[in-house]
């Protein structure tokens, strides 16, 4: 079984309502992290960025604004559905992408061949990946605190 999905598609980052400019980003899905979908932004001059949220807020946000915190998706014109807008946010500093929305469908479509939604717990080895994370994030808080 193929453990990962993965695309590169073209975003806008929105620098401003008058600047913005076109980055490549990659998509990833992993059976290991079964709810999660990775974003990784190369952003000129920088070290790439990856943010990880739910497969499910993306689908969502596809159609309808959602997202609480640090992550907002939502469709750019809810009329047409032709863009998403994700704004991600960390404290009072955020970031804004506009992206098509016809790859992010075929991407999250390829998720659900995968593991289909609501498939996610039926994965083997999950609750045992699941675990072994909670240890180590557990381990690590201990050790610096």
């Amino acid at each position: 079984m193929r453990e990962s999905v993965q695309a590169e598609v073209m975003m806008s980052f929105l620098v401003s309502e008058e600047l913005s400019f076109r980055i490549p980003v990659e998509l990833r899905y992993e059976t290991c992290d079964p709810y999660a979908v990775r974003l990784t932004f190369h952003l000129p001059g920088d070290a790439p960025v990856t943010w990880a949220f739910g497969r499910e807020l993306l689908i969502d946000g596809v159609g309808r604004p959602c997202g609480d915190g640090d992550v907002h998706i939502a469709p750019a014109d809810p009329e047409s559905f032709g863009e998403v807008l994700i704004r991600l946010q960390v404290g009072t500093d955020q970031a804004m992408f506009r992206v098509g929305t016809a790859p992010l469908v075929a991407f999250l479509d390829r998720t659900d061949k995968l593991v289909p939604l609501g498939q996610e717990r039926s994965l083997a080895d999950f609750d045992t990946l699941l675990d072994e994370a909670l240890d180590r994030i557990l381990a690590e808080e201990q050790s610096a605190g």
